[in-house]
C-alpha cells in the first residue's frame, strides 16, 4: 500500500486542523484513503501526516498540485514541508 508521509510546521495547530479536515473531500477525491496525524511531543505544532493512498502516482500529482499548496499556506503552515512518498511497508516485532 503507498503512503505519503508529510512533516511541517504550523503557526496555529487549531487553524491548520480546520482547514486540513475541510480538505478531506478533496484528499479522498484524489485517491486518499485516511491516515493518522501526530503531533511532535516537544512542539504541538510539528506534525507529522500519515496518509493512505490508492495509487502511488495519485500521491505524487495530488502532492504537487497548486491546490495543495494553496490550502496549506492558507491553513498557517510555516515552514518547507518535508514529503516522503512510502510503499511496501511491513510490521515489527516489539
Amino acid at each position: 500500500m503507498p503512503y505519503l508521509l508529510v512533516r511541517h510546521k504550523v503557526a496555529d495547530y487549531e487553524q491548520w486542523k480546520l482547514a486540513f479536515d475541510a480538505h478531506s473531500v478533496t484528499r479522498q477525491a484524489n485517491g486518499s484513503r485516511g491516515g493518522q496525524l501526530f503531533r511532535n511531543a516537544s512542539d504541538p505544532n510539528e506534525l507529522v501526516v500519515l496518509l493512505e493512498w490508492d495509487v502511488l502516482e495519485r500521491a505524487r500529482q495530488f502532492a504537487q498540485s497548486e491546490d495543495w499548496r494553496e490550502v496549506m499556506q492558507q491553513a498557517g503552515v510555516v515552514d518547507h514541508p518535508t514529503i516522503y512518498f512510502l510503499k511496501d511497508g511491513e510490521p515489527v516485532s516489539r
